[in-house]
């Protein structure tokens, strides 16, 4: 009987493997000679194979084999990294992700794209007889630690003192330690004599030194091939058996008699602390002391990566559809236990309140807990953009550095989700029609490379995420020519600047000479603004015009669950979002009289424009003698909402509506009261832009 394997944990793993290999090779492109790099992105490509080959993937496991092999041979240094190699290894990454979307029902992956990967692999690969032959004898020689690194090794380098006569300089194999991966050296000064002894000629030093690397002991020992009869050389892998997950740190006296640095019976009869005491003591020069706590030390550190890595391993998946479902039952437990405060609070039973009361706090408890989980931090979507930005630069003949801040800035991950795309257009805008080509830069006294820079961070209840380039900038009177040219802005319309850089959102609005791969459609920005508004951001432009231009992108941190003020109008609700609610001020008759018809509120000397929510929903009843006004913040300036009554601050649990609603666009959702009775989640940002359009039509304005 054939037993059926899972493969969904293969492939998730895999695709995260993709990503973090994607990001290894783009920082490799920049760091070429980095051995922990290069050790990186073969470790990615040896797990992808083996899991691969275990779990039925035999079509991944053939081809990655051959960029394993390659890179293999950059491990061992007789293949340089180049922009050739990385061009290849990046789409061979590709190439993999198309063999994994193909086995969850995406299209075939293109086998002639496999092949054309593999023959250039394998012409940057060195011939039969030359680098390859070494490296494959170096693979076979090297230990089994090779493949597991990065571990820890004291070296123990012990030169004769008439090593200079043949040449040699010391320094220089140290140095070569240094390019192997993290190395601490120590100086052991004991034997150097005093001044007028001293001999020039002759080398007294000797040096101990803490090598953290994925190479192996041979690597080590070949950098002292053409000394190791001038000298005594001790190679030791301290991690096979010091640093284990369950073992204690070595004590400073432990190492010393190890290291035969010391006698039992001098220990014993040293006190403590022991390091100044043997010092003080004579008993250990002091440079063998410091030499026994860097080896210490040492071992500490890379005992702590090795715990912290384990934490990584320890993570749990779990599939997004099991946690969008913990989330809504969490927002129905919400609902319920506001029903239970209601009835607690109209039954008046001690017993049932204190019971009501528990249930709150543990409910707000579970939900904070339930939300840390869905936040996510922005980082893994901000990575993606380097490969486009390279790409794409290259496509175009330019010279752009994608820069970015706040990559641990968190987000619910379904805003995460949603947010990929938009930030896609806006990037590829600003490499297609914002940063020049590198000889206009030099003509107008730029540096040849443009910058992007992509950021986050908090900002209350919202995430601020900017894209900022150093381009030519947008032209707002060109902006309002191309408008006026496709119909889309009548020729006497009166725009600030401010306004005419909102135009690039508009369907079908490119300033785009011709179309290219890139953009000159016209679709890109308005797509970027209707998933801005329904993820129930904003979009916020400013630009100089030859400096550059900053895109702002203001989102919730959470689709799921917010804090809303609940409002009464007749016998109907409504929820604004506290975030955005300034203060409440009351609306007298006298201050409507004084008005003279206008929709406008004085509050302490500022005028502040209002939109009755009974007048634009075409509400039956009459308004109250005194009205209620919410003053909130839409997009940096002040507007009043009208209501009826300010019942107060609400828990809100987001419920999405259908297309059939008439004001549909003007709201963000609905939720549930405790009773049952349904609320709407008003759109403020929207609701403002409608009634603005409307009374511009009715003016005879543009």
């Amino acid at each position: 009987m054939a037993v059926e394997i899972d493969t969904s944990a293969f492939t998730e793993e895999a695709y995260e493997l993709l990503s973090e290999l994607e990001d290894s090779l783009l920082e490799l492109e920049e760091r070429p000679t980095d051995v922990e790099l290069i050790s990186r992105v073969f470790r990615a490509m040896h797990t992808i194979k083996g899991s691969g080959a275990m779990f039925g993937f035999d079509e991944v496991a053939k081809f990655t084999h051959e960029v394993e092999t390659v890179f293999d041979m950059a491990r061992s240094g007789s293949l340089p990294v180049t922009k050739a190699l990385i061009d290849l290894t990046l789409a061979a990454r590709d190439q993999i992700r198309s063999i994994l979307d193909a086995s969850r029902g995406g299209p075939p992956a293109n086998q002639d794209n496999a092949n054309r990967i593999i023959a250039g692999l394998r012409a940057l690969a060195p011939q039969k007889g030359g680098g390859a032959a070494v490296a494959a004898e170096s693979k076979a020689s090297a230990p089994k630690a090779d493949v597991e690194g990065p571990h820890v090794y004291r070296v123990r380098f012990e030169p004769r003192p008439e090593i200079f006569s043949s040449g040699t300089n010391p320094l220089l194999l140290l140095n070569e330690l240094r390019d192997m991966g993290q190395c601490r050296v120590v100086a052991l000064t004991n034997a150097l004599p005093s001044l007028e002894d001293l001999d020039p000629e002759r080398c007294y030093t000797q040096w101990e030194i803490f090598l953290t690397t994925s190479q192996g002991e041979n690597a080590i020992r070949d950098v002292f091939i053409f000394v190791e009869d001038d000298c005594t050389l001790n190679v030791r892998l301290l991690d096979r058996d010091e640093i284990q997950e369950e073992a204690e740190p070595k004590k400073l006296g432990e190492i010393l008699l190890e290291r035969g640095d010391i006698t039992e019976d001098a220990l014993g009869k040293a006190l403590t602390p022991l390091g100044d005491r043997l010092v003080s003591s004579g008993v250990v020069p002091a440079d063998k002391v410091r030499a026994a706590l860097t080896e210490q030390r040492v071992v500490q550190e890379q005992k702590q990566q090795q715990s912290k890595a384990a934490e990584v391993d320890a993570v749990v998946r779990v599939p997004s559809t099991k946690l969008d479902k913990l989330v809504n039952l969490v927002g129905e437990l919400v609902t319920v236990q506001a029903r239970l405060n209601q009835i607690s609070g109209r039954l008046n039973n001690q017993n049932l309140q204190l019971v009501a009361e528990e249930i709150e706090r543990l409910t707000a408890e579970l939900r904070d807990n339930t939300m840390s989980i869905r936040m996510l931090a922005i980082g893994s979507t901000f990575n993606k953009f380097k490969r486009l930005v390279r790409d794409l630069s290259t496509e175009l003949g330019k010279q752009i550095e994608l820069t970015t801040a706040g990559a641990d800035t968190e987000l619910d991950k379904t805003v995460i989700d949603q947010l990929n795309d938009p930030l896609v257009h806006i990037i590829r805008n600003s490499i297609d029609h914002g940063i020049e080509k590198p000889d206009v830069r030099a003509l107008t006294g730029k540096p040849l490379v443009g910058q992007i820079h992509l950021s986050a961070v908090h900002s209350g209840t919202s995430v601020l995420i900017q894209v900022k380039d150093d381009g030519k900038g947008l032209d707002p009177q060109l902006l309002r020519r191309k408008a006026v040219e496709k119909g889309l802005l009548s020729p006497d319309a009166v725009l600030s600047d401010s306004e005419a850089f909102m135009l690039i959102f508009g369907a079908g609005f490119s300033t785009a000479e011709k179309i290219t791969n890139v953009s000159g459609r016209g679709v890109g920005m308005d797509v970027v603004r209707k998933s801005i508004e329904s993820l129930r951001g904003t979009i916020d432009v400013q630009s100089a015009l030859g400096l550059g231009t900053t895109i702002t992108l203001k989102l919730p941190l959470t689709l799921a669950i917010i804090e809303g003020l609940l409002v009464g109008v007749n016998h109907d609700f409504f929820v604004l979002p506290l975030a955005a609610v300034e203060e409440c001020v009351e609306l007298s008759p006298k201050d409507i009289a004084n008005s003279h018809g206008r929709r406008i509120v004085n509050v302490r000397g500022e005028i502040v424009p209002f939109i009755r929510i009974r007048e634009r929903f075409a509400m039956e009843g009459e308004r109250p003698v005194i009205e209620q006004i919410v003053i909130a913040n839409v997009d940096g300036r002040r507007v009043g909402f009208g209501v009826d009554t300010v019942i107060g601050q609400h828990q809100t649990v987001i419920k999405n509506l259908g297309d059939s609603f008439q004001y549909s666009d003007e709201f963000s959702g609905a939720t549930i009261l405790g009773d049952g009775t349904v609320a709407l989640l008003l759109d403020l940002a929207r609701m403002v832009r409608y009634v603005e359009m409307q009374e511009t039509k009715e003016t005879g304005g543009a």
